[in-house]
């Protein structure tokens, strides 16, 4: 019988291992066809969440590159009533910003949209991530018990782990970027809900059994 590896050569596979997955759920994504159509059906689900509908301070990711478009749709939750709030990032650092109208954005230095540099100091337009409702979390692949992996920087680990206990952490995703299992360490984090054009995948959130399925 194999004997079981030392801790350093399982952190070493779960590394390379989230790297492997993480490598495939980019391709996976880059080969997504009609990601604006897509993208559209999976917003409508995640608007039609009870914890989006019972929320009054949201969060709302700003899409680039391959990830689920949630531009398209900041107008509609704009109109919606609700005080929506988009992060920006400053010096490895996620900030957040009350947004009030699409003008409000332009193209930074990474041709990403985020909100135009002499509005972010204007103290009204600061949020704190205690103030948030609702999150709204990208990332690169998940698995059905609210596993995550981003790009492995950290930035959003970095956010939620000072987020209220009670703020559901809802991820949108398409079909393909969900894998069987994300190898999960000690400080990532489970989302409470993964939102996909086909399914609503009930997370482990940041309950005890979180800490159990690491």
């Amino acid at each position: 019988m194999t004997s079981e590896p030392s801790r350093p050569d399982v952190a070493v596979d779960r590394a390379t291992l989230k790297q492997q997955i993480r490598e495939q759920a980019h391709e996976n994504r880059r080969q997504q066809e009609d990601k604006d159509g897509i993208s559209s059906v999976i917003m409508q689900r995640f608007m039609e969440l009870p914890e989006y509908q019972a929320a009054r301070t949201v969060m709302f990711y700003i899409d680039v590159r391959a990830e689920v478009r949630t531009r398209n749709d900041l107008e509609r939750a704009l109109a919606g009533g609700k005080k929506i709030v988009v992060p920006y990032c400053v010096d490895g650092e996620l900030e957040l910003f009350h947004l009030e109208a699409m003008d409000e954005l332009e193209i930074g230095m990474y041709r990403i949209l985020e909100p135009r540099a002499e509005l972010r100091e204007v103290a009204e337009k600061q949020v704190d991530v205690t103030q948030l409702d609702l999150i709204m979390v990208p990332g690169v692949a998940f698995d059905r018990r609210g596993g995550r992996t981003g790009h492995g920087k950290g930035y959003y680990d970095k956010l939620l782990e000072h987020a209220r206990p009670e703020t559901p952490l809802v991820a949108v995703a398409f079909d393909c970027q969900m894998f069987d299992e994300i190898p999960m360490e000690s400080h990532d984090i489970f989302m409470d809900k993964v939102v996909t054009q086909s399914a609503t995948y009930e997370g482990l959130g940041r309950g005890p059994a979180a800490g159990a399925a690491r």
